[in-house]
């Protein structure tokens, strides 16, 4: 699924509520503590988004697991700053590997450069020969 999609209000509250085994009350005071931020529809009702009903299954699995509100803070905290860093990750491994094709092209270049002969253009075949060590 995609993250936009992910992240697209759909659900009401008491929907939202059945979905996640909660109470419609207990979410008002979750986004009331900031640990879930519905979107607003242009009458004022509360939408939660797939992201939103993962983040209060999270909440709840913890809660369940005898974790006050406090450490639940603290843990979406710590995990939303690894997921960006894991992001920030992929990005900068993307970048090297293109950075990596651009230094082979360029190697490459050199060599090719290297075995055309000064002031004119070389014999394709001759230059073949001289890439494959002269065994064309």
């Amino acid at each position: 699924m995609a993250q936009s999609d992910r992240d697209k209000p759909l659900y009401m509250i008491s929907v939202a509520a059945e979905l996640t085994g909660m109470h419609p009350q207990t979410l008002r005071v979750y986004e009331s503590k900031g640990l879930v931020n519905p979107k607003r529809s242009g009458g004022n009702t509360r939408l939660y988004s797939r992201a939103d009903i993962e983040r209060l299954e999270l909440i709840n699995q913890l809660t369940d697991e005898g974790i006050n509100l406090a450490g639940v803070v603290r843990i979406l905290d710590m995990k939303e700053r690894a997921e960006k860093r894991e992001q920030e990750n992929e990005q900068l491994r993307s970048r090297v590997r293109e950075l990596e094709d651009q230094l082979h092209e360029l190697k490459m270049q050199k060599k090719i450069t290297a075995l055309v002969p000064r002031g004119g253009s070389a014999d394709p075949e001759q230059v073949l020969k001289g890439l494959l060590g002269g065994s064309i």
